[in-house]
């Protein structure tokens, strides 16, 4: 192949693209399937990567590449095509394959690294008073704020600097959503009294989005007994969440007066100095030079999200590798064009309706749309279609379509089922108020 680059630039791609899928699919398929490609070239508008088997080459070309083809025009700015081709086919070995370490994703998160403003400085002392002193500051410390803002940084920071400092204790840092999936797995292998010994006995429980086991009965029941034998043993609990206590409306009362028994600390969007920092230590990350007006320009337009004012850095250094093209305003501008107009009232669209209230009750948006019929997918599904109708004054017929094609029928009898239990429940009722207020509101 003519015109390619040097494979280290390419891996280092693939690696901002493979933090992009990350966030779409669950850990264990990012880990089977994506993580098994490695990028060996880019010709023209292709990128060419390699599974390990022919098996796995089938299966990502029939269930992912679209996803990969998204996280390539989100990286590079412009479509690309992928071919896929696999070692067993080719005759050629794994391990003459380069395997560079993924700069992005073994960041360090440590309190160092960390930019702290005033957004974030109360929730920042907070987690190293914790990390110092584990069960003598905060218990539980409850960290909550919206997607992309550190709180994840923060839980790992706590996770290392222990490692460094308390390397006798153990700890256990799981997502929300991989403590209900681990349970699920343990009761249907009849493993239960392994998962308790393994969480119980931890010294420090540390819980990433735990808003995803709000909802789950089974779930929340088992986590509300772990919680109890650690509160009492005196052991270490760190929470996050993408809200406080309170407005996790599908939270049982107990777990979330338990929540709040210790101190709740908010991490709020950082002003323009500390994205600027936030520019500049990515860039010194990534090994990767930004002009002060190209970092003030991104940190003037990006406002409220880490991740984007990072990804931004990422996509500077793609288009440097990529296209030799060093990093200007101009490239700046086409980086970050779809969200140059974050000042103005986001549309709201059904999808974004149907991710909040998937996010409150804790499941995947696909199945809301899907034909799945467990209780929390029906009523997810039900309240979603409501919500649309309130929101956007859509027809029922329309909305029966953008739901997987239901009749009009359907549609009719799920909305009032809903206006009928937010009569009856209270509780219910605050809830799907609650989801429209924070629709409105984003």
């Amino acid at each position: 192949m003519e015109n390619m680059r040097s494979v280290d630039d390419f891996e280092q791609v693939f690696d901002l693209v493979s933090e992009f899928c990350k966030g779409r699919i669950s850990d264990v398929a990012h880990t089977l399937w994506i993580m098994d490609l490695k990028s060996v070239g880019f010709e023209g508008s292709t990128a060419y990567l390699r599974s390990k088997t022919a098996f796995k080459r089938k299966f990502i070309q029939e269930r992912y590449i679209p996803l990969l083809t998204e996280a390539y025009k989100e990286v590079m700015g412009f479509e690309v095509d992928i071919d896929i081709a696999s070692d067993e086919e080719l005759g050629i070995r794994h391990d003459l394959l380069r395997n560079i370490e993924d700069v992005s994703s073994e960041y360090e998160y440590t309190f160092d690294t960390f930019i702290v403003g005033s957004s974030n400085k109360f929730a920042q002392a907070a987690c190293a008073a914790v990390a110092e002193n584990p069960s003598k500051e905060y218990n539980p410390l409850f960290i909550y704020g919206a997607s992309g803002l550190g709180k994840t940084h923060l839980l790992k920071a706590i996770r290392n600097e222990m490692d460094k400092n308390f390397s006798e204790k153990k700890q256990i840092f799981v997502h929300g959503e991989a403590f209900t999936n681990e349970l699920i797995d343990a009761i249907k292998d009849q493993t239960t009294s392994q998962f308790h010994a393994k969480y119980r006995s931890a010294d420090v429980l540390l819980v990433d989005d735990v808003q995803f086991i709000g909802g789950k009965e089974r779930t929340q029941e088992e986590f509300f007994h772990t919680f109890n034998a650690l509160y009492q043993d005196n052991k270490q609990i760190i929470l996050t969440s993408d809200r406080p206590p309170k407005e996790i409306k599908t939270l049982e009362d107990r777990l979330r007066t338990r929540f709040e028994w210790g101190l709740l600390a908010d991490i709020q969007p950082p002003d323009f100095e500390t994205r600027t920092a936030i520019i500049r230590r990515k860039a010194e990350q990534i090994d990767f030079e930004v002009p002060t007006e190209v970092a003030e320009y991104i940190a003037n337009r990006l406002k409220n999200n880490i991740r984007q004012l990072e990804g931004a850095v990422n996509k500077l250094k793609a288009y440097k590798l990529l296209q030799n093209l060093p990093p200007s305003v101009i490239v700046a501008q086409n980086i970050i064009k779809d969200v140059l107009n974050e000042s103005l009232p986001v549309p709201v669209t059904i999808d974004r309706i149907i991710s909040e209230v998937a996010r409150t009750y804790g499941v995947n948006p696909a199945d809301i749309r899907s034909n799945k019929r467990n209780s929390a997918i029906s009523t997810a599904r039900q309240v979603s279609a409501f919500v649309v109708k309130e929101i956007t004054q859509i027809s029922l017929a329309a909305i029966g379509k953008e739901f997987g094609n239901r009749d009009h029928s359907t549609m009719v009898y799920a909305v009032q089922q809903v206006e009928q239990k937010m009569t009856k429940d209270p509780h219910f009722k605050e809830m799907v108020e609650d989801i429209i207020r924070n629709i409105r509101s984003n």
